[in-house]
Parts: C-alpha cells; sequence; structure tokens
C-alpha cells in the first residue's frame, strides 16, 4: 500500500484536471507527484506519462531515485533510461508506461509528443513568464486519449512569493469563479511530514530562516518574499475586518486615473477609523468608473440614478488636467458633475508622505491598527498591499501592476488621516 500523510492523500483524491500541492521544503513534494503518476499507470497502462523540472540536474539527481522509490512503494519497479530522459515502469514482467523527462529552461523544446498525464516541479522557481510559456507547452502535450482517462497535469512546489501557481490557482480562480472545476490546491506544511524527515531538520529550518521565509519554506504560504516592501506594516490577518457598506451610509472613495487601469478603493468610516470594503478595478475611463460607482452604489429608477447616499471621491491630482473623453472636460470634472463630492488638493502629496501615512494607519508606533481592510471584498487591493515593493531607485515599483489600487486607497487615506510632520519650534536667540 502506498504511504502518504495527511495532505498528500487528500491531493490525490482532488478531482480536478489540475492540481496543485503547494509545501515547504520536506513535505514531500515529489514523492506525491510520483505517486499521482504511479496511480495513473495502474488505472491507465501503456498511457504515457511526462515529468517536467526546472534542470536537467532535478531530473538525475531527484526524479530518478524518487520515481524509483515511490513505484516499489506502489508495487512497481523502475527502469531509468538517463540518455532518453524516461523511467518506463514495469509490474513484475508487466510494462506499465513511460515517464518522458523534459526541462523547462528551455520551454520551446517541450514538442514532439503527447502523453495522458503530466508532473510539473517546482514550478515557481522559473520566472513568471518563462513559467507560464512552459506550462502552455505542456498542455499541448497533453492529448492521450482513452476511456475514463482526463488528460490533467500535476504541481508541486515550494511558494516562491507570488508567481505563476499563485497567479493561476489564486488570482485567475478569484477573476473567474468558473474556473473552480479545473483547479485544486492542498497547502503544506513541513511539519505534516515531521515523521519521515530527520529530527533537527525543522529546527535547522527554523534557526535558518528569518519569520517571512519560514512562511514560505515551512508553511508553505504565499508571501512576498521580496525586501523592501512598501506597506510593511499591513498584515492580513492583524488588519482584516468584516466591515461592509450598510444602506444609505456614506462612503469614500479613494481614485486613481489610468487609463484600461483605473482603480479605486471604497471606504467606510467607523468610529471616525478607515475601513476599506469594497474595490473596482480595471476601470477603462473615468466615465466608466462613473457608471461603475453609480450601477452599485445608487438606485436606478425612472431612467435615472437616484441619490441614495453621499459618495465622496478622492482622486489623483493629475485628473484636474487630464482629458480621458472629452478635450473640453477634465477627469475630475466628470466627477463634479456625475454628482459626487470631490476633495482633490492642487497637487499630489510627495509619494513617501502618503505611504508613511498608509504605514502609519496600518499600525503606527504605539501598535495601534486603525485602517482595516475587507480582505474578502479586497481582494486585489490586499494582495497589492502586500506584494508592492521598492525599486532600484528608491521609488515604488510600477512594473508589477501593483501600484494602481495602492494609490487610490492612499489619496483618500492622505486627504483624511495625513501623517503630521514635526515642526520644531525655533526661539529667537537673545542676547
Amino acid at each position: 500500500m502506498p504511504t502518504l500523510n495527511v495532505p498528500q492523500a487528500s491531493f490525490l483524491a482532488l478531482p480536478h484536471k489540475f492540481r496543485a500541492f503547494v509545501a515547504g521544503f520536506g513535505s514531500g513534494k515529489t514523492w506525491v507527484g510520483c505517486s499521482g503518476l504511479s496511480q495513473h499507470f495502474w488505472e491507465f497502462p501503456k498511457v504515457n506519462a511526462g515529468y517536467f523540472a526546472p534542470t536537467y540536474a532535478q531530473i538525475r539527481d531527484i526524479f530518478f531515485p524518487t520515481m524509483d522509490e515511490v513505484a516499489h512503494d506502489w508495487g512497481m519497479r523502475t527502469v531509468a533510461r538517463e540518455a532518453n530522459k524516461e523511467v518506463h515502469l514495469y509490474a513484475g514482467r508487466q510494462y506499465r508506461g513511460t515517464v518522458i523527462c523534459r526541462s523547462m529552461e528551455k520551454p520551446e523544446t517541450i514538442v514532439g509528443f503527447k502523453i495522458g498525464r503530466a508532473l510539473v516541479d517546482e514550478l515557481d522557481v522559473l520566472k513568471k513568464v518563462k513559467a507560464q510559456l512552459a506550462w502552455r507547452k505542456i498542455i499541448a502535450r497533453m492529448r492521450e486519449k482513452a476511456d475514463g482517462l482526463q488528460n490533467g497535469i500535476d504541481v508541486t512546489t515550494t511558494p516562491e512569493g507570488f508567481q505563476f501557481v499563485h497567479h493561476q490557482w489564486v488570482q485567475e480562480i478569484r477573476a473567474k469563479p468558473e474556473l473552480k472545476s479545473l483547479y485544486g490546491m492542498v497547502q503544506a506544511s513541513t511539519y505534516d511530514n515531521e515523521l519521515n524527515l530527520p529530527e533537527d531538520y525543522i529546527p535547522s529550518l527554523l534557526a535558518s530562516y528569518p519569520p517571512q521565509l519560514i512562511e514560505a519554506y515551512l508553511d508553505g504560504k504565499f508571501v512576498n518574499l521580496l525586501s523592501g516592501t512598501v506597506y510593511h506594516q499591513f498584515h492580513r490577518k492583524l488588519n482584516a475586518c468584516d466591515d461592509v457598506v450598510l444602506p444609505g451610509e456614506a462612503i469614500h472613495i479613494g481614485m486613481d486615473f489610468n487609463v484600461g487601469k483605473m482603480s479605486a478603493i471604497v471606504h467606510v468610516e467607523r468610529q471616525a477609523l478607515p475601513r476599506a470594503v469594497d474595490e473596482l478595478i480595471d476601470g477603462y475611463d473615468t466615465p466608466d468608473m462613473i457608471r461603475r460607482i453609480k450601477e452599485r452604489f445608487w438606485r436606478y429608477e425612472n431612467g435615472a440614478f437616484q441619490k441614495t447616499r453621499e459618495i465622496t471621491i478622492y482622486p489623483d491630482a493629475s485628473g484636474d488636467s487630464r482629458k480621458s473623453v472629452n478635450a473640453s472636460e477634465t477627469d475630475i470634472a466628470l466627477l463634479k458633475a456625475a454628482g459626487f463630492r470631490v476633495k482633490v488638493n492642487a497637487a499630489n502629496p510627495p509619494v513617501k508622505d502618503r505611504i508613511n501615512s498608509m504605514n502609519a494607519m496600518f499600525c503606527n508606533a504605539a501598535g495601534q491598527r486603525r485602517y482595516q481592510v475587507n480582505v474578502n471584498l479586497c481582494p486585489t487591493y490586499a494582495d497589492h498591499l502586500e506584494q508592492q515593493v521598492w525599486a532600484a531607485n528608491g521609488e515604488p515599483d510600477k512594473t508589477a501592476g501593483a501600484d494602481h489600487t495602492n494609490d487610490a486607497g492612499g489619496y483618500y487615506i492622505y486627504s483624511k488621516f495625513p501623517i503630521q510632520p514635526r515642526v520644531a519650534l525655533i526661539q529667537p536667540l537673545r542676547i
């Protein structure tokens, strides 16, 4: 009988076409992946499978010996053909199938064969663009046909920040809930596999890595592994709330202007403190955002929107000169004409003042967390607060697309809760 711990057994029981086992070091990732291949060969003999790793060295040093050990656990034996990069499986003398092994170092070379099952190991080691290309190439190989066969792919990886696996199994499913039937994921900790590890393995990890890396490499969680997180005081759990917009309640919306990427973060104020309770992202232009805000927060009646609550917009000050549609109307003029209150300064605050105000509201030196976010209703905002880092030029990084929602929320926070600069009172010199 195969030897599996609880998360591994849960993973093999997933019915999804695309399964991900995201776990810490020493959690048995390759083991459970090889178990999936073994199970496949018992159920579909002579339907070949594929194994894909970041490098050929991993195929030789990790996959070949692990596949041999796991196959034995499942009542089979292996014959490795290193020159051909293949592993043949047998039950006694009966041939069960072949695992075709390829490196993802050059995704363009994953061509010329077809398989009915695939194991992709340590996918998040690759940069996101290369991982996406490899994923597409592997999917194209999945075209074997057999009664009852689901051409599926298993991914086993340590989370390396917010890379391809997080995008595909978390963000994409959040954006397109219909994908839930295709994508399934199990996250596991090194502790789940503790019985199969040396006694000093976990203590050595705890002694060697800072807390942030422990969350990823021991607990199997998606966390920001880059140094210099901009909103370093934000904590997904400690700054979380369940607040929602109540009927007729006034709302405060921070808004960032970017054609095709407009963002708005919706707030309510409870006991004079801010709560982020909704988000509108990827707006095409200002008229599009106006329409979406009215549809969500006002009532449509007798062919027109009825003002059922006060809405105050705190926009990017550049909108006073920027014209998104009509050359005679600025974006801010459009917001005012729509019936919203608009609070905007003559110019945007210094970037670091806005960020310092945000961080001080997330957690000040006294340990008070005055700004909270409903992470279920503002999932993109919460993700971006965790993910945005400082660029090499000392400014917040804007190349990863994690800036628009953060800027939007920041315009409101700085307007209502600015950090108070220290002012030194200089007494005149008395002689």
